[in-house]
């Protein structure tokens, strides 16, 4: 039986959770215009890199965070990057193949998962839809909804679609990483990425 390169969990998470997710996310003094590359247009979040010994420290950070990443982490992988991702009306993100450890190790390898929890969708959204893809081929096209935790192989050209639509879609993604202890080494233990000029 072939392996689907990924998975939908709906309702992962009940609604007061999602809610108060939501509420921290936008008042974080660390959200503002994202500090991804040119692939995310007109999107908004930031970004924490961590190693596995630094998840306490995350949750202590951010406890908002900490049913998520109790959930959403995988046992083989010891480095992550976080980001919540909020897109609006215009926004979209342009194919491509999440490294974003990049900066820190430049031969990094994929990650082994991507996991997106999809925090706020707004009802009767137009656009916005994730894209899959290996290669040229299309493998999947994921219409988000409110409380859908969805996991991908690392490996996967992925894009969203532009929202043409009023409202705010929020989710909150990480990529999941297993790392040689040389690249290790070159990733930091912790530490946040924002555009925010003071915090």
């Amino acid at each position: 039986m072939t392996r689907l390169p990924y998975s939908e969990c709906g309702d992962a998470f009940p609604a007061a959770y999602l809610e108060s997710l939501r509420e921290h996310i936008r008042k974080c003094r660390y959200f503002t215009v994202n500090n991804l590359n040119r692939d995310f247009v007109a999107t908004r979040g930031f970004s924490v890199v961590f190693r596995r010994e630094c998840i306490e420290r995350v949750q202590a950070e951010f406890p908002f965070f900490a049913p998520y990443l109790q959930r959403a982490l995988r046992a083989d992988c010891n480095a992550f990057y976080l980001n919540p991702l909020q897109l609006e009306a215009g926004s979209r993100v342009d194919p491509h193949i999440d490294r974003s450890l990049r900066a820190y190790c430049k031969d990094v390898a994929t990650p082994v998962m991507v996991s997106v929890l999809y925090i706020e969708v707004p009802v009767g959204m137009r656009g916005g839809e994730l894209v899959l893809a290996r290669g040229k081929k299309t493998l999947a096209k994921v219409r988000p909804s409110t409380g859908l935790l969805l996991g991908f192989d690392g490996d996967l050209t992925h894009s969203v679609d532009r929202v043409d639509s009023t409202g705010q879609r929020l989710s909150l993604v990480c990529e999941q990483y297993a790392l040689s202890p040389d690249e290790l080494d070159e990733v930091p233990n912790y530490r946040i990425e924002t555009r925010a000029r003071s915090y």
